[in-house]
């Protein structure tokens, strides 16, 4: 057994101090530590593929990360872990608890998972070891884990069995709560745009140096086709997630960063929504093009024509919320959106877009990532290109 300080203390030495997850009561003490350490930051998660998604965008702004959850969890991060950690080669460090450890009396509903969490981590291209029994094997422990995370791009998890870590008490305020904004309206009537005209329309209004975070499927490879940049992260993958990079990112980097959300994307991790409202990082602009469909897959109707984005990103924080429909009305809303503190949230109801030629990034995932995190850790303002 160790204290969550020797740990903590340890992984700060060595730059690793950027920590998100969901909460398991074998990670209290540890969990508690880092929410009590001014010299870590943590963000509490809704569910364990966001907070690796989270974790992906701390990472791309410059921070070295660990995502901390329950093995049953792991189920949730699966999708994340292999389609964005894994093409895109970004490391962090996983704690994943080892409930229903063989040999162990636990509850039922953690046997199946205790038995294939070391399976399941291998399946993943996550290697794994025992978390440190001792003092004295954290910091060689960190340091390996370390050095395997930069030579291949790939977590690395510790499995923590229970009792591992000394208990510990909470101390942590409450986030506060802030008044729901008016939800202002740019919709007056206008015929829902092309997604790939209003996504040019957003690109003309960037601010100087603002990163780009294109949601998977016809999202991102318009943005490609439209202009491929080291501004541009296109999610190949992970759907749902790049509001939650974006999240990471925003908390880590001063530039403006921009999520071009789907609504079948925002849809499957509308708990995003919460995280992003609860940590209110005034440079993340949220714009979720709603053409009603999976239209990458063929068209499937999404159930979005009866979800009021604006409104519920309003309810949930974001200090910025709009209803946009037609071209002029979405320039003119991105723009007036930029002139408030954020976290913003543009819902515009777009038509689907069937652009000709449409074009696939031809830069191989790892280095979008790569010239990415490079280009978020240009020194100096959002006014650099």
């Amino acid at each position: 057994m160790i204290e969550a300080s020797d740990f903590l203390s340890a992984a700060t030495r060595q730059g690793i101090d950027f920590f998100t997850g969901v909460p398991c009561s074998f990670l209290t003490p540890l969990m508690n530590a880092v929410i009590a350490d001014p010299a870590a930051r943590y963000v509490g998660a809704t569910s364990e593929g966001e907070a690796v998604a989270i974790a992906a965008g701390a990472w791309l702004a410059g921070r070295d990360t660990v995502v901390m959850c329950q093995n049953s969890g792991l189920g949730n991060a699966v999708n994340p872990v292999t389609s964005l950690n894994h093409p895109f080669e970004i490391p962090t460090l996983m704690i994943v608890t080892w409930r229903g450890q063989p040999g162990l009396k636990d509850e039922p509903q953690h046997d199946l998972m205790g038995r294939i969490t070391p399976e399941l981590l291998e399946l993943i291209g996550a290697r794994h070891e025992l978390f440190p029994a001792s003092a004295d094997e954290v910091a060689p422990k960190l340091a390996a884990a370390r050095a395997h995370m930069l030579e291949t791009g790939r977590p690395f998890a510790f499995v923590q069995p229970k009792g591992a870590i000394r208990p510990m008490p909470l101390t942590q305020e409450r986030p506060p709560v802030r008044a729901v904004v008016a939800v202002a309206d740019f919709a007056g009537g206008a015929a829902p745009a092309r997604r790939v005209a209003v996504m040019e329309r957003i690109l003309a209004a960037l601010p100087p140096g603002a990163g780009v975070i294109a949601t998977t499927g016809f999202t991102g490879r318009e943005l490609f086709t439209l202009e491929d940049h080291p501004r541009n992260l296109y999610c190949v993958g992970s759907m749902g997630g790049a509001s939650a990079i974006g999240l990471g990112a925003a908390l880590n980097s001063p530039r403006e960063i921009v999520v071009l959300d789907g609504d079948g994307a925002a849809l499957m991790k509308l708990g995003n929504m919460a995280t992003i409202g609860a940590e209110a990082p005034d440079n993340l602009t949220h714009v979720i093009l709603d053409n009603g469909m999976h239209e990458s897959t063929g068209g499937q109707a999404t159930v979005s024509p009866q979800v009021d984005f604006a409104a519920v990103s309003a309810a949930c924080g974001y200090r910025f919320a709009a209803r946009v429909e037609g071209l002029d009305q979405a320039q003119a809303a991105f723009r007036m959106a930029l002139e408030q503190p954020g976290p913003r949230c543009l819902h515009i109801r777009v038509a689907a877009s069937g652009m000709e030629n449409l074009g696939r990034p031809t830069t191989a995932p790892r280095d979008v990532a790569r010239r990415f995190r490079a280009y978020l850790s240009q020194h100096g303002t959002n006014g650099d290109a």
